[in-house]
């Protein structure tokens, strides 16, 4: 008979969510700046950064990619993600049937990311996973936005520890969700502070990321 102890190592600490969807039409909000096929071609440098970032660091176990485009979910295939269709439509109730996947595994966090994040890297992601050293629970790591209105990462110990609240002014919304629970909240500065959503960002950070913001194309030209 199995020990208590060898069967929890079985299962995975942290487990990372990141919800992406349709490439058709992405980053809309870009259109002044890059054409669709410019923008399509932005949102898929982005996926392949985000999903070697965090297949790429130790502390994660697995990546589940939610979306409901088949292109998207052969590509977290070829990065060694494990991609699910996203059966309901909008970003809060993908998380929600990421996060079921979480838990069916077992897993003692969740790492929701979203792919707008040029910086994101593996160092990135060690720090903020570190938060969990902190020995209270449960507790949410958020990674706001430079405005400070949005939510750039949510780092969740135990998964369910509060409800997914994106969308506007989520950062306030995640906070005021996690108090009411009692859940301990535990904000980060950082690379991962700053994303990619009007032509405003995309001037900010090509100097930061130019490979992820002008990418191969650039070379061109």
């Amino acid at each position: 008979m199995q020990s208590v102890d060898a069967d929890r190592s079985d299962r995975p600490g942290v487990i990372a969510v990141v919800p992406i969807g349709s490439l058709e039409g992405a980053k809309s909000r870009l259109g002044a700046t890059l054409d669709a096929e410019e923008r399509r071609d932005l949102v898929t440098r982005l996926i392949r950064r985000t999903i070697e970032a965090t297949t790429g660091t130790p502390g994660i176990d697995e990546t589940i990619v939610v979306t409901p485009d088949d292109e998207v979910r052969g590509l977290a295939l070829e990065l060694g993600a494990r991609p699910i269709r996203q059966r309901d439509q909008g970003l809060n109730q993908g998380l929600r049937e990421g996060r079921a996947e979480v838990e069916a595994a077992g897993a003692d966090a969740l790492l929701v990311l979203p792919i707008d994040l040029p910086l994101v890297s593996g160092d990135a992601l060690a720090s903020l996973l570190a938060e969990l050293d902190d020995p209270r629970r449960p507790l949410a790591v958020l990674v706001p936005d430079r405005h400070g209105r949005g939510t750039n990462a949510l780092l969740l110990s135990p998964p369910g520890a509060i409800e997914f609240c994106f969308g506007g002014d989520s950062r306030t919304a995640h906070i005021d969700c996690a108090q009411s629970r009692g859940v301990h909240v535990v904000e980060v500065d950082g690379p991962l502070t700053l994303d990619l959503d009007t032509p405003a960002d995309l001037l900010a950070f090509e100097a930061l990321a130019p490979e992820v913001v002008v990418g191969e194309t650039a070379d061109a030209h």
